[in-house]
């Protein structure tokens, strides 16, 4: 690909061409007749290969059938009439599902892992209160009668815990470890953010 960084094309190799077939056979089974899957495949690694950093995908596979979903979603939104038979073919494709794809779950189960193991390593109080309300559903009076505290000290432990929470997640915190590099246990960049906030 002319234009793309040896970096880019390294990553595309190693990262994402392997799941390459799996994705034709995936696309070739929900056929959608208006479009070729050549194109939606060269078009995701356009795609890729323009994005400014590949450092926040953390599972390229994901990524790749994402992509694809989207490409085909942007072909049927251009299409001034869509023939009935079409749109069950998209419907096929489960783009317009409610259900998330197997990849999604996965997705989300490691996000919510991650989120869980950050909102255990908070500050004691600042987690107890931050998982009563906002875990919980618990009114801030119930969470400050619970905790035997005022409702005040209730919202800054709120407060505090969201921006620790925030800073963590925002300098890519436990979201995307470097293998080569030392990181901070959870409770370390907790820690450290709290420091700073202070």
């Amino acid at each position: 690909m002319t234009g793309v960084s040896d970096d880019r094309a390294r990553w595309l190799a190693e990262r994402v061409l392997p799941y390459e077939p799996g994705l034709r056979a995936w696309l070739a089974r929900r056929r959608v007749a208006y479009l070729d899957v050549d194109d939606i495949v060269q078009e995701a690694y356009a795609v890729l290969a323009e994005l400014k950093t590949v450092e926040h995908i953390r599972n390229p596979r994901t990524y790749l059938y994402s992509v694809a979903h989207s490409i085909i979603l942007q072909h049927v939104r251009r299409l001034r009439i869509v023939a009935i038979e079409t749109m069950a073919e998209v419907d096929r494709l489960g783009i317009y599902s409610e259900a998330p794809t197997p990849e999604e779950s996965l997705s989300d189960f490691q996000e919510l892992r991650v989120i869980a193991r950050l909102i255990a390593a908070l500050p004691h109080k600042c987690g107890e209160a931050f998982i009563l309300r906002k875990v919980e559903g618990l009114s801030q009076r119930e969470v400050a009668v619970r905790m035997q505290i005022s409702e005040s000290t209730v919202e800054k432990h709120i407060g505090k815990a969201i921006r620790l929470l925030m800073g963590v997640l925002k300098s890519g915190g436990e979201t995307a470890p470097k293998a080569s590099a030392p990181t901070l246990s959870l409770a370390g960049q907790l820690k450290n953010r709290e420091q700073s906030d202070e």
